[in-house]
């Protein structure tokens, strides 16, 4: 495909709403946001608020009731929505691993799928379980069940990364997690992304998350947008919501 993309965004919400008929509002109302390359933009907000939602709309796992959602310059409703998702990595909590894949054949699945070699494949799953923390001779032949929460979440993560996609969605991937194990999957998380200079869009309620990871923060309220800022933006910001998060760092 030819992208048409000129703002450098690589993705962009066009007024961009969503609606089931079941809710008498919206999830979403209107949604104007880009995300920049290289970024980790970290929606934060209550449940409900429409973060999932959000994040859900760039892969084309929802499409838009109005507006559109572009990638890489072309509205989601253009790609061919597996070569989309093939270019969009995707980590939710608990990892979503396949139960009866080992480690190996669980961040192999894309590769295989994109059709490369079987020493290609077998090299990457390697790179990345080290690159996570785990040594492939001890972890590659493991089944999900015989991992802990955070090794799971590791595996989740190198999964993601298998076939190199421009961008990242993570939806809460930590949240299930005890605070130590958390703590310090995010420490690894942030120096990650530092290395790899990936793009991505991460799903939080966890205010602390928020600051620790994200390039920019998009506050989200009753299916809007109310405030985008740096991290230390978001810490001296005057806007009530945001000074009711600040607020409970002091507890």
């Amino acid at each position: 495909m030819t992208s048409s993309d000129t703002t450098g965004a690589v993705v962009e919400f066009r007024s961009v709403s969503y609606s089931v008929p079941a809710l008498p509002a919206p999830i979403l109302d209107g949604l104007e946001l880009d995300v920049r390359q290289g970024e980790t933009l970290v929606l934060l907000g209550e449940s409900g608020c429409g973060k999932t939602t959000t994040l859900r709309l760039v892969n084309r796992l929802l499409v838009p009731t109005a507006g559109e959602v572009l990638v890489e310059g072309d509205a989601t409703t253009e790609w061919d929505v597996i070569r989309l998702r093939r270019r969009t990595g995707y980590v939710i909590q608990e990892a979503g691993l396949f139960p009866h894949f080992t480690v190996e054949r669980n961040v192999a699945l894309v590769p295989a799928l994109e059709g490369w070699e079987a020493s290609r494949v077998k090299e990457r799953v390697r790179e990345l379980l080290k690159l996570v923390g785990l040594e492939p001779e001890k972890f590659a032949a493991r089944y999900p069940r015989e991992l802990s929460g955070g090794q799971r979440q590791r595996v989740g993560v190198a999964r993601a990364l298998a076939a190199e996609p421009p961008l990242l969605l993570l939806d809460e991937p930590f949240g299930a997690l005890d605070p130590l194990t958390r703590a310090g999957l995010q420490r690894e998380f942030q120096d990650l992304m530092t290395r790899l200079s990936k793009t991505s869009i991460f799903v939080t309620h966890d205010v602390r998350e928020a600051l620790m990871l994200g390039t920019r923060i998009g506050l989200m309220q009753a299916g809007r947008l109310v405030l985008l800022a740096t991290p230390d933006e978001f810490l001296h910001s005057t806007h009530e919501y945001a000074r009711a998060y600040v607020e409970t760092l002091q507890l």
